[in-house]
């Protein structure tokens, strides 16, 4: 992976299986999860690693991609890498 790469670790309030339920209309987002959302941005990945934990991954829209989540998602827990 490049060194150019931020890569941040959330742990959600809720669990990401009800967090996709803000996708249910996936014609009006174009997606169907979070995962769809984030993978979306061009040069970012989301991995979740248990049902409340994800690491992301951006290259260069990480500012953005924190600011959407903090506003649209419930955050117990977020670790800059």
């Amino acid at each position: 992976m490049s060194e150019n790469y931020q890569t941040l670790i959330v742990k959600f309030c809720d669990p990401i299986s009800v967090l996709d339920g803000m996708f249910d209309d996936a014609e009006a987002w174009g997606v169907s999860t979070l995962k769809g959302w984030i993978d979306n941005y061009e040069s970012s990945r989301f991995t979740a690693i248990d049902s409340h934990t994800a690491v992301i991954t951006s290259e260069y829209n990480m500012e953005c991609l924190k600011d959407w989540l903090e506003k649209y998602t419930p955050i117990t827990e977020k670790t800059e890498l």
